[in-house]
């Protein structure tokens, strides 16, 4: 038995502008997905506090409301226009058909987002550290994947405290040792 989603009627009307795009409708990571010839354009999902629509390559578009959203420091492509009720839906509607038509004249233009290398990456001290104590790691970190690095560096570095990334990074040395992702 699934409750009825805090935001269902958001999503509805959300669904119901988007489907007068031109965009093939699909299922993807459970939610609502619009796509041009097989590229994502957008997505409409929800979280506890708010739905939203999640534009792929928002980071390229002009946003001259500056309603965007980056969903974390660490996004490099996506932003996303946040809801938290019916009312800004509708009174924004406008405004969202235009963010539609942005976004799909982006994709077809073919623009690519140009992605932070890994190496400009920060690596935290705690996990520097480390590696300099410890070189079959060092050797070992250096093996992995570019997609991998970053995974590893991102969630070390996301911790707070000083504490919380030294417990995050000897947790992960034997993944890192077998050149296992993050979340292998």
């Amino acid at each position: 038995f699934e409750k009825p989603s805090t935001f269902q009627k958001e999503m509805q009307e959300l669904r119901k502008i988007a489907l007068k795009t031109d965009l093939e409708e699909d299922l993807k990571w459970g939610q609502p997905c619009y796509i041009l010839e097989g590229k994502n354009v957008f997505l409409i999902h929800q979280f506890k506090e708010y739905c939203a629509i999640l534009f792929f390559k928002g980071m390229l578009m002009k946003d001259p409301e500056k309603i965007l959203i980056q969903q974390s420091s660490n996004t490099q492509s996506s932003m996303q226009l946040r809801f938290t009720n019916l009312k800004d839906i509708k009174n924004l509607e406008k405004t969202i058909k235009r963010y539609f038509k942005e976004a799909i004249e982006i994709e077809k233009s073919g623009e690519k987002i140009v992605l932070k290398k890994t190496t400009e990456f920060e690596i935290p001290t705690e996990f520097s550290k480390v590696l300099n104590e410890n070189l079959e790691l060092k050797k070992a970190f250096e093996k992995l994947t570019p997609g991998r690095k970053r995974a590893y560096l991102i969630y070390f570095s996301g911790a707070k405290q000083s504490k919380t990334r030294e417990k995050r990074i000897d947790k992960n040395k034997d993944r890192i040792l077998k050149g296992k992702g993050l979340n292998e």
